[in-house]
């Protein structure tokens, strides 16, 4: 699960003159993964304000005559807490996203492993992806035209949200092939494709923030391409990543900016996979009850 912070996103106006890096607070986005059930989701929550760290989340289920779904913890992260739960979790059917939705899921993120467990455990693709190579298609481009069909979907889902917030939520994330992570240019080009095939206003393309790829941020950004920064890790890497995204806007001639947003995926529960091997290795009462813990106090 990564926590999600949306960068500011300056006015029109505000965005020709040199912008004060370090004047505002990016506004917080949550993003949790589910397995099966849709009762109870564990989550955890970084916020400026005092709070407990975790919520235990129940979402209600229609009962499927019709029923009204109920107000949910998830409702009032958004409208008390300003929190945006995003599913980070994308497969066929798409429609499975509505009760999720229903119960106050405002966004989703995907990824490519995401998208092999999708593709390789269900057979909803088999039909498509037998016609795509039976028509010559090579593996990797029937890959991207799977890939491609559902996001435009769930796109579609969150549309409503998108345009009842004038652009503030409702976004499906879809990523760069890993490949291109020290390719520059070579990611560039791809968030152009992503951003062209898809063709959604409420899409992010997702780019990765390794070193090579901070300079690709910049230049997507420019182009008034809207991206997800992911797998940061460090607070180092975070600034960069910001100074990347606003010099993106100051590079865009546009005049309009309102729509050229970006966030920022700051990774923990990786962090805390590799803690807790640490942990178990010294064995300890102590220690193997810090397990999953360590990250959820320090954000």
């Amino acid at each position: 699960m990564a926590t999600i912070s949306k960068l500011s996103n300056p006015s029109p106006a505000a965005s020709l003159s040199a912008p004060s890096r370090s004047s505002s607070l990016p506004k917080v986005f949550l993003g949790f993964s589910a397995k099966t059930s849709l009762s109870k989701v564990r989550l955890s929550l970084k916020n400026t304000q005092p709070s407990p760290r975790t919520s235990l989340v129940v979402c209600s289920q229609s009962s499927g005559n019709g029923s009204p779904i109920k107000r949910t913890t998830l409702h009032d992260l958004y409208e008390r807490e300003g929190q945006s739960p995003w599913y980070d979790n994308l497969c066929r059917p798409v429609t499975d996203l509505i009760p999720l939705i229903e119960s106050g899921v405002r966004g989703v993120t995907s990824n490519p492993a995401i998208f092999q467990k999708a593709i390789s455990s269900s057979n909803a693709y088999n039909d498509q992806f037998r016609e795509l190579v039976q028509s010559g298609k090579d593996i990797e481009t029937a890959y991207w035209e799977l890939v491609v069909k559902d996001i435009q979907d769930a796109c579609k889902l969150f549309e409503s949200i998108y345009d009842q917030t004038d652009a503030g939520d409702g976004y499906v994330s879809v990523e760069v092939s890993p490949r291109l992570a020290d390719d520059t240019q070579g990611t560039v080009e791809a968030a152009k494709w992503l951003h062209k095939v898809v063709d959604r206003p409420n899409v992010y393309i997702k780019i990765p923030a390794t070193a090579p790829c901070i300079p690709s941020i910049k230049e997507v950004i420019s182009l008034g391409i809207s991206v997800n920064v992911t797998l940061i890790f460090s607070l180092t890497r975070y600034e960069a990543v910001i100074d990347a995204y606003l010099d993106g806007l100051e590079a865009s001639g546009l005049s309009d900016l309102s729509r050229v947003t970006s966030v920022a995926s700051f990774f923990v529960s990786r962090v805390d996979t590799l803690i807790d091997k640490m942990l178990e290795k010294i064995e300890t009462p102590e220690a193997l009850d810090l397990r999953g813990k360590v990250t959820s106090s320090k954000f």
